[in-house]
């Protein structure tokens, strides 16, 4: 694994998405226009980008500061290593040459790197706020499709083995169905990787005109199903060429999935530590 070129410091880009929703006034314009002017802002100086972007050097130097750098020079150092880097190119695309042992290395990066970053823009708070949701639900419902579908399974599986009953739909017609009589207790996890999915879009705001509550694992804080939701939880990855599965995105789902159950697991300790024991009872004690 040491020979992995992993960026275990998220990149510029990555940053700028998790912190972007928390401002306002002056450094927001910052931030729009470092995105707009992906290409150039390496070459710019301070003063060139407080001026074309309507603010002040103090506002730039802050927001580098909330991004945790040391300062805009900092950053623009930072941004450079991520450009020219062999981590920041290596797991993003599969040429049709790769050998095996390529191929490999390069899925291994992807993922470990979508890992790093979803940690990095995955909100504390929201999570929180998803686990007391969870916790005080009557009902559970997951909905995804492709990919996201069999997480949403995955979800399903590992909640029942705390004793916690849950439903998993992968199905259009039965996400709709099924979230138009939900009721306020209810609570609603869609899973899209660009969360842009129509039919788990339809479900869910069928669900929201019912009063459930709604909670969404994507990679886009500014997808529609954002818009809709009322608990976000974020991951992050690259999906390109041969990745059309969203693989590293997956990977980064599976593992908010883990995170929930582990958290519910402890939120009631003694009662999941007893169901989890018969539901692993119920599978390894069969009779032939």
């Amino acid at each position: 694994m040491n020979d992995l070129n992993v960026n275990k410091n998220p990149g510029l880009f990555t940053r700028l998405e998790a912190i972007e929703p928390k401002l306002k006034g002056a450094e927001k314009k910052v931030v729009r226009f470092i995105e707009k002017n992906r290409e150039e802002i390496i070459h710019l100086s301070i003063t060139e980008v407080a001026e074309r972007s309507q603010t002040s050097e103090s506002s730039v130097v802050r927001l580098c500061k909330r991004l945790g750098y040391k300062g805009f020079q900092d950053m623009k150092i930072h941004f450079a290593k991520e450009v020219i880097s062999p981590e920041k190119q290596i797991h993003e695309v599969i040429e049709k040459d790769d050998d095996v042992l390529m191929v490999k290395k390069k899925i291994f990066q992807s993922n470990i790197q979508a890992l790093y970053d979803s940690l990095e823009v995955c909100k504390d708070e929201q999570l929180v706020h998803a686990v007391n949701a969870i916790s005080n639900a009557n009902l559970i419902e997951f909905y995804g499709t492709g990919g996201s579908g069999s997480v949403a399974m995955d979800a399903q599986h590992k909640l029942l083995k705390l004793g916690i009953k849950s439903f998993a739909y992968n199905d259009s017609t039965l996400q709709s169905m099924s979230a138009s009589v939900l009721e306020e207790k209810d609570v609603v996890i869609g899973i899209s990787h660009t969360g842009s999915n129509k039919e788990v879009l339809h479900a869910m705001k069928l669900a929201k005109e019912t009063g459930a509550t709604l909670i969404c694992i994507t990679s886009s804080s500014k997808s529609p199903i954002t818009q809709i939701s009322d608990i976000t939880l974020q991951t992050a990855s690259n999906e390109t060429l041969f990745r059309t599965d969203a693989i590293s995105s997956r990977i980064a789902q599976l593992t908010i999935i883990d995170i929930l159950v582990a958290a519910l697991a402890i939120h009631n300790y003694d009662q999941s530590y007893s169901d989890l024991q018969k539901t692993r009872n119920s599978t390894t004690n069969k009779k032939l």
